[in-house]
C-alpha cells in the first residue's frame, strides 16, 4: 500500500475509521488505482461512492404533479417529488415513499422514465413515471404547495433542478410520440441568473 500524505480523495474529508475508530490515512489500496482512505490500524477501506436518488413523474388526467420545495436547497422552486434513497428498500419503494411524503400522493409504479447521472454533486438520479392512485393528494412536510400541472402551464423557469427538468422533458417526449426508451443523461450544475 503507497501512503500520500499531501493529496487527499475528492469528497468528504474522514479522519477517523468506522470500523475501529482509529486515524485514516490517504493511500492507494494494493490492486486500487484511486487514492481511498484507509484505516492505519485495521486497514479498512473507506470507499467513497455516489447518492442514488429516486423521484417520480406522477401523471393523472392528462396533467403531471409537482411540488413546491419548502427546505434547501432550491426552496420555494417547483420539482418533481424526490429524494433520497434510503437502506433496505428498491429504488421504486424509495419513489413511492418520496412522493407520498412530498405530495401525499400514493402512485402505481409504471416503469423508469430516466437515468441522470449529476457528477458534480456525486450523485444518480432515478426517475420514474407513475399514475395517481385516485384523486387524492396534498402539501407533505418539505413541500409548501403541490399542484398538477398540464404539460403547456409546467413552470419551466422555476424548476428546482436540471435533472428534474430533463425528465420531465423525456416523459412529454414520451408522450409526444408513443416512443417508449429511457434515458440516460448527464445533468450539468443550475444556472444562476
Amino acid at each position: 500500500m503507497k501512503i500520500d500524505t499531501n493529496i487527499k480523495p475528492t469528497g468528504v474529508v474522514q479522519n477517523y475509521c468506522s470500523n475501529c475508530g482509529s486515524k485514516l490515512v490517504v493511500a492507494q489500496p494494493d490492486g486500487d488505482n484511486k487514492l481511498r482512505y484507509v484505516c492505519s490500524d485495521c486497514d479498512t477501506v473507506h470507499y467513497e461512492n455516489p447518492k442514488m436518488v429516486v423521484g417520480c413523474i406522477v401523471s393523472h388526467q392528462g396533467k403531471i404533479l409537482l411540488c413546491r420545495r419548502a427546505i434547501e436547497p432550491r426552496a420555494n422552486f417547483w420539482t418533481v417529488p424526490g429524494g433520497f434513497m434510503e437502506l433496505n428498500e428498491t429504488i421504486a419503494a424509495a419513489a413511492m415513499r418520496e412522493t407520498y411524503e412530498e405530495a401525499l400522493a400514493e402512485v402505481e409504479i409504471d416503469g423508469i422514465l430516466a437515468v441522470i447521472d449529476v457528477v458534480h454533486a456525486r450523485q444518480a438520479h432515478i426517475f420514474f413515471h407513475g399514475t395517481l392512485k385516485g384523486d387524492s393528494y396534498g402539501v407533505g412536510e418539505e413541500s409548501t404547495d403541490t399542484r398538477l400541472f398540464a404539460p403547456a402551464d409546467i413552470p419551466w423557469n422555476e424548476i428546482a433542478f436540471p435533472s428534474g427538468t430533463m425528465a420531465l422533458k423525456h416523459y412529454l417526449h414520451v408522450l409526444a410520440t408513443d416512443e417508449q426508451s429511457v434515458l440516460y443523461a448527464q445533468a450539468g450544475r443550475i444556472k444562476h441568473p
